[in-house]
């Protein structure tokens, strides 16, 4: 059943990387790629529960908390044209 859910989410992530590469506007794409992020930390939960691998959890964690900054970092530097930290 896992097997089938991860093979659900990849094909959900080639679709979202069609938008990413064919979206008719910045912000659409970087949904997409922010989708993407979610998508494959998705994957990575479930095949750490699968395989029993709980130090993947950490890292999964890790990768959608930077995922999720950088979308905001992007956003930002978009809306203003310039990068102010």
């Amino acid at each position: 059943m896992i097997a089938i859910t991860v093979t659900i989410l990849i094909i959900s992530a080639l679709a979202c990387f069609y938008r990413v590469i064919a979206g008719p506007t910045v912000p659409d794409r970087l949904v997409a790629a922010d989708t993407i992020g979610l998508l494959l930390a998705l994957v990575m939960v479930l095949l750490a529960y699968r395989y029993g691998l709980e130090p993947l959890y950490d890292v999964a964690l890790v990768y959608a908390v930077l995922q999720f900054a950088d979308v905001l970092i992007v956003a930002k530097y978009i809306e203003r044209g310039e990068l102010h930290l």
